[in-house]
């Protein structure tokens, strides 16, 4: 694999258990390169290594008044010196290649990763350690993978030279054998020290990048609440803990590196004198003692890859071990699924807790706990993160389709949608059935003073589709990134659309407008809006009210009004005491009727029945329950006068 067949066609199926074993992975995934980069590095380092006996031999031709042997001697030298610079230039591009690549496997396996789990992965994983790892930690990654080969070249190279040693030179040469594996491992000890130190760096970097993104994130909240300063000091305290655990870790590989140019010092010296006495009693040549001290020097350039591959497996470990906890994660259903890949229509019905949103209708669901409603969205989209009955689809158990069939047939958006980078044409290029247009989308989200506001804000850009977004849409208000979303999720056109608040940022007037807009263009689609608002509400075919995680009661915004406190406590968001007040108020421990004012059928609970003729009660109303239906019925008639007045308006 070359860079510029990047990226991989396929980055393969990781071992994720550990980190060590991942970083295997990646090592054996590339044995090519590395044997590549093995080779360079051998030829490099050979040569280098070799300088010292043409060096040694040149002298002692020099003492011997040979030319002929100096002649050899140079020609010896001048192909050591290619070998060294051809060696040199392709062990640099073969381990940069080795580099690239695997910090490229890396960031696209995180990549399917996360398109694989979804709105699940940062569930399970802080989105700031999801950024550390694919950003710093696959650098340091692709670093200890491509210097393994590296560092393999430098052994064997060492290895080779201790033996050419030992049979040019035995009485010297053995010196340089027993000292050589004492300077390699000496630094052992140390490293447990080393690689905890770098651990608790990484960490407290992790935690600096993890609330630095919060932070930029929330940016506008922090401003309009007055916490911006106390965000900045705690990530200044986080800050200054990553630079003293840093100073830490530094300060003992330094000590490191210090042993490592101490030790091959004391060799260095303990070989000249040893061979000075050897030179002065003539066991040994003038020629030898220089070849001898010669490859000693050298030695030392081989040396400094043991001390890299430990700082390289110290940094990467911990590294690794993020990565790998990320992609040993997995979704709770088969994601290729056990059906044939048919987009099936039909009615929404989820069996968890009862909702049903029959085919081609608006349907709107009220839930009073939030994050109740994110966690039905999540289901109603097919293979949710969590184990529990799957959702139907015409009878079709959604989660038994493959994902990518289940995403076609059921679009989920989420209550904080994501706008990505680049031009507004791009943004919507999204899979669409083409049924419905750009212009009709954007009309029906009422994206007039978004269109607006981005060709303000683009230079040359006189077409509103070719004006740039920014990064997560940060230039557009809260409101309008809801819009622009909701235009996008429109244009997909899909069986089934579920909005998960779609209009919370949106002011009254535009969000009646895209009320009606959502419903016109959806005309005969099944569309399901998870809300509280009374302008989305008042215009859905149905509206299906959750409590405790089940169906509560079904019929219309205006039915439910009157016939479920619940309900009008979460749409009108009265407080408890205002809701225990009421005369009609349900005591605790028991639920109301529940209506079917939309299919007709009743639903017997605590000896009544639900009849639409009588507005859902069973049996007359006290004199108290009479005059507060009809100051209900005087504030729904308020309401509803304020809506039309808001639509002559607009």
């Amino acid at each position: 694999m070359q860079i510029q067949d990047l990226p991989y066609p396929d980055p393969g199926v990781p071992d994720a258990r550990t980190g060590p074993r991942f970083l295997w992975w990646l090592f054996r995934n590339q044995l090519g390169g590395q044997l590549k980069s093995l080779a360079w590095g051998l030829l490099h380092f050979a040569s280098v290594s070799a300088l010292p006996f043409c060096i040694g031999l040149a002298v002692q031709a020099v003492v011997d008044r040979s030319g002929a042997r100096l002649a050899v001697a140079g020609g010896v030298m001048a192909l050591c010196c290619a070998g060294n610079a051809i060696g040199d230039t392709f062990l640099h591009r073969t381990a940069v290649t080795n580099w690239i690549t695997a910090a490229a496997r890396v960031q696209q396996l995180l990549a399917r990763k996360t398109a694989l789990l979804g709105s699940a992965l940062t569930r399970r994983v802080a989105a700031g350690e999801v950024v550390a790892v694919s950003t710093g930690d696959v650098e340091k990654i692709g670093w200890f993978v491509e210097a393994v080969s590296r560092f393999t070249a430098a052994a064997l190279t060492i290895v080779l030279v201790c033996v050419a040693l030992v049979v040019y030179q035995p009485a010297l040469g053995i010196v340089v054998v027993v000292g050589l594996p004492v300077l390699a491992l000496a630094v052992l000890p140390l490293l447990p020290r080393a690689t905890r130190r770098a651990d608790v760096q990484r960490d407290k970097a992790g935690r600096a990048t993890e609330l630095a993104s919060d932070t930029v994130a929330g940016l506008r909240v922090l401003r309009g609440i007055g916490g911006e300063e106390l965000f900045l000091d705690r990530y200044r305290d986080a800050s200054q803990e990553v630079r003293h655990a840093a100073v830490r870790s530094a300060r003992m590989w330094s000590l490191i590196s210090a042993i490592q140019v101490l030790l091959p010092g004391l060799l260095l010296i303990a070989v000249v004198w040893h061979g000075v006495h050897l030179a002065r009693e003539g066991r040994i040549d003038v020629g030898e003692l220089v070849t001898v001290y010669s490859s000693v020097m050298i030695l030392t350039y081989p040396l400094r890859h043991f001390e890299e591959i430990a700082m390289a497996y110290s940094f990467s470990r911990p590294s690794a071990g993020r990565a790998a906890r990320v992609l040993s994660l997995e979704r709770t259903t088969d994601t290729a699924g056990s059906r044939a890949a048919e987009t099936p229509a039909g009615d929404l019905y989820d069996p968890a807790t009862g909702l049903l949103a029959p085919a081609g209708r608006f349907t709107a669901v009220v839930c009073g706990d939030p994050d109740a409603a994110g966690r039905l969205a999540e289901r109603l989209g097919g293979h949710p993160s969590e184990k529990g009955t799957s959702v139907l689809l015409g009878g079709v158990p959604l989660d038994e389709l493959p994902l990518k069939t289940a995403r076609t047939a059921v679009l989920v958006q989420d209550k904080d949608p994501v706008l990505l980078s680049g031009t507004l044409r791009e943004l919507l290029d999204v899979p669409a059935s083409g049924a419905v247009g750009a212009d009709d989308a954007l009309n029906a989200a009422q994206c007039g003073d978004v269109l607006t506001a981005l060709t303000q804000g683009s230079l040359g850009a006189d077409d509103p589709m070719d004006a740039r977004i920014t990064e997560r849409g940060r230039s557009l208000s809260g409101g309008q990134r809801q819009r622009l979303a909701l235009a996008r999720s429109l244009i997909t056109d899909p069986e089934a659309l579920v909005l998960d608040e779609p209009t919370s940022a949106v002011d009254s007037h535009t969000e009646a407008r895209i009320a009606e807009g959502v419903r016109a263009l959806r005309a005969g689609r099944t569309t399901v809006v998870l809300t509280s608002s009374p302008l989305l509400l008042d215009r859905a075919d149905r509206i299906v009210f959750l409590h405790d995680g089940e169906v509560a009661a079904v019929g219309t915004h205006r039915e439910l009004l009157h016939t479920e406190p619940r309900y009008r406590a979460v749409v009108t968001r009265e407080t408890d005491e205002e809701t225990a007040a009421r005369p009609d108020a349900v005591p605790a421990g028991r639920k109301p009727a529940r209506t079917e004012a939309d299919d007709g059928r009743g639903d017997e609970r605590d000896g009544g029945r639900y009849d639409e003729r009588d507005g859902g009660r069973d049996g007359a109303l006290s004199d108290d329950a009479l005059r507060e239906d009809d100051v209900l019925h005087r504030r729904e008639d308020d309401v509803l006068h304020r809506l039309e007045e808001i639509e002559e308006t607009a």
